[in-house]
C-alpha cells in the first residue's frame, strides 16, 4: 500500500511537527508507561505508540483505535492531542527518523562519510518498513526530516559539487537506498503473506519455467548468458549479505539480490559523484 504524506490540516501538522522538544498541543509529555495510574496521554506518547503498531503489524494495521488500544485508552482520547490518523502519519515519519545519526565524520573523505550514511539508512529501512509505504512525491517538511537531509547533504561537502549536482546526488542516493531496501523488506515479508517459502516458490516457478519455455535460451540469450556464468548463484552474491538457509540454491535470494542492488549501485552512484567533482 502507498500512504501520501502532508493529508491532513496543514497547520495543524505544522504546529505538531515544529512545537518545542517534548512539548505537547495540550501540555508537557511524560515518560511512560509507570506503575500505578495510567500516564497523562501527550503526542509523543500517541506517536511512538502508533510507531510500534506500524512496526509490528504493518502500515495497514494502524488506525487511531489500534494506537489508542496499544495506550489502554480509546481512540476518542487521541483526538485531544493528534487531529486524525493523516497528522499521526506525518509526525510518525517525521519522529522515526530522529534515529538517523544527525551527522557523520568526513575525516575520512566524503566517500566514506555518505557510505555509512547508506548503511544507516539501510538498517533504518528493514527496522521500519512500513516507512517504505509512505510516498516520497510529498515530503512532510518536518525537523526530522531536514535533519536527516542535513547529514546526508554534510556528508557530501567535501566533494564540492555544483548545486544542480547536488540535487541530482542526493536524490539518487536517495533512490537506490530506499529502492533496494523496499525489495529486501518485501522478500522478508513474501513467505508470511503467500503462505509459501523462497525455496519453494523459486523451484516450483523455475520448474515450470523450463517445461513451458523450452526455447528461453533462444528467446533470451543474454538473460541465458547470465545465469550460465553463474551470475545468479549463490557464490556470485557479495560477501555479509545474509546466508542461504539449509537449502541452500534459491534461499533468501530476494533478499540478498537487494543487498547486492544496494552496495553496488552506491559504488556506481558515489563513482558518479567522484567523477562530477573531478570535472568541477
Amino acid at each position: 500500500m502507498v500512504v501520501f504524506a502532508g493529508q491532513g490540516d496543514p497547520r495543524r501538522s505544522m504546529d505538531l511537527l515544529w512545537r518545542a522538544p517534548g512539548g505537547t498541543a495540550a501540555g508537557p509529555s511524560r515518560p511512560g508507561p509507570r506503575p500505578g495510574p495510567r500516564p497523562q496521554l501527550s503526542v509523543d506518547l500517541i506517536v511512538d505508540a502508533a510507531i510500534g503498531v506500524a512496526d509490528t503489524e504493518g502500515m495497514a494495521a494502524l488506525s487511531m483505535r489500534a494506537v489508542g488500544e496499544r495506550l489502554g485508552r480509546t481512540a476518542m482520547a487521541l483526538y485531544t492531542y493528534v487531529p486524525g490518523k493523516a497528522e499521526l502519519v506525518d509526525l510518525m515519519y517525521d519522529r522515526a527518523q530522529a534515529e538517523l545519526p544527525p551527522g557523520y565524520d568526513t575525516g575520512a573523505g566524503w566517500r566514506a562519510a555518505v557510505t555509512a550514511w547508506a548503511e544507516d539508512t539501510w538498517a533504518f529501512y528493514l527496522r521500519h518498513p512500513w516507512m517504505l509505504a509512505v510516498s516520497q512525491a510529498r515530503p512532510v517538511l518536518g525537523p526530522g526530516e531536514y535533519r536527516a537531509l542535513e547529514a546526508l547533504l554534510e556528508a557530501l561537502s567535501g566533494a564540492a559539487l555544483e548545486p544542480g549536482d547536488l540535487r541530482r546526488a542526493v536524490a539518487t542516493l536517495s533512490s537506490v537506498v530506499r529502492g533496494a531496501a523496499r525489495t529486501a523488506a518485501e522478500a522478508r515479508e513474501a513467505a508470511a503473506a503467500t503462505g509459501a517459502t523462497e525455496d519453494e516458490w523459486w523451484h516450483a516457478r523455475s520448474g515450470a519455467l523450463a517445461d513451458t519455455a523450452p526455447d528461453f535460451a533462444a528467446r533470451f540469450p543474454r538473460v541465458a548468458e547470465l545465469s550460465a556464468a553463474g551470475a545468479f548463484d549463490d557464490e556470485a552474491f557479495e560477501a555479509g549479505t545474509p546466508a542461504a538457509g539449509e537449502g541452500g540454491g534459491f534461499a533468501l535470494y530476494q533478499e540478498r539480490a537487494a543487498r547486492e542492488a544496494f552496495a553496488g549501485g552506491l559504488a556506481l552512484v558515489l563513482d558518479g559523484i567522484e567523477a562530477a567533482a573531478a570535472r568541477r
